[in-house]
């Protein structure tokens, strides 16, 4: 797809430099422009939204979908995209780098020091980031 079926779609268009644009967002109730849209060299397309809404929720409320964000794909390609694997070394030295957050956090926590704001959503990104890695070796 190129960026202009998108454009023609939109709102309150306005070019603000070579292949970027500026639209009201589609999926909220914009009164002034905060949809970001970017169209790269090699026809991908990219969005933002600085009112906080999705990507996806921007493209169904116009009635397109992800995939239309990239050009069309050319013959000849039929497998699916490689996957590169992750070195152990690496993924043991993320997991041990996030479980000593952790067990910073609980010591203070254990010592009676209350986490602000910013250290439980760090501590909530650890634990995310922990659980995410024992799904790394699944095939």
């Amino acid at each position: 797809m190129s960026v202009d079926r998108l454009l023609s779609l939109l709102s309150n268009v306005k070019q603000t430099g070579p292949g970027r644009f500026v639209a009201c967002c589609p999926a909220h109730d914009d009164k002034h422009p905060s949809l970001a849209i970017r169209e790269l060299d090699d026809g991908r397309v990219l969005l933002h939204d600085f009112s906080g809404c999705s990507t996806s929720d921007v493209l169904a409320a116009v009635g397109l979908t992800l995939e239309d964000l990239f050009p069309e794909r050319q013959g000849g390609y039929g497998g699916a995209g490689e996957r590169r694997a992750f070195f152990a070394s690496d993924i043991l030295r993320c997991i041990g780098f996030e479980a000593l957050l952790v067990a910073i956090a609980a010591s203070n926590m254990a010592h009676g020091v209350e986490l602000s704001e910013t250290d439980r959503k760090r501590l909530l990104v650890a634990a995310s980031r922990l659980q995410a890695a024992t799904g790394v070796f699944d095939g």
